[in-house]
């Protein structure tokens, strides 16, 4: 297995494209019952293919990742040669929370009106060896959640501007 076996509540919610997954495998229904109690390792080995190729294709897809913590927050955006990374860091006694699921435009206002001394800072590197998927999996794992739209990190680029 490349990433990591999905959970449970991940293959039920998958379950029918992993039964296509099987059927692609010339298995069917009765076959993987068999399978499970007979040769689970091979069931288990099924599986985590399976998972491999559902990551994957996530992986692929990811263009914006976001990680953020109470006063500090970096937005990533996951380019084919390298990751670009916005962060935004606050100082001093503040109310400002990053974790909250504001809107940029909503954090913008919490920000203006807050007292804290605002520190925007930016940094990119190329991916170690070339591995564009190796590396935003392992930021996922490490805490940082997919952008869907990368709002943020566009907020925080204009800043920078």
């Amino acid at each position: 297995m490349k990433y990591r076996r999905l959970s449970s509540e991940e293959l039920e919610q998958l379950e029918d494209n992993f039964i296509r997954f099987l059927a692609a495998q010339s298995i069917t229904g009765m076959d993987w019952s068999k399978m499970k109690t007979e040769n689970p390792e091979r069931a288990e080995e099924l599986i985590g293919d399976f998972s491999d190729v559902v990551i994957e294709k996530t992986l692929h897809n990811v263009e914006y990742l976001e990680y953020k913590e109470k006063q500090d927050m970096k937005m990533f955006h996951c380019q084919a040669e390298k990751i670009v990374m916005f962060g935004l860091f606050a100082e001093g006694a503040t109310d400002l929370d990053f974790t909250s699921n504001d809107a940029p435009d909503v954090m913008m206002e919490k920000m203006k009106s807050s007292n804290a001394n605002l520190k925007v800072y930016t940094a990119e590197k190329e991916y170690k060896d070339g591995k564009r998927l190796e590396e935003i999996f392992r930021m996922i794992e490490n805490g940082s959640k997919i952008s869907p739209d990368g709002a943020m990190f566009k907020t925080l680029k204009g800043l920078v501007k």
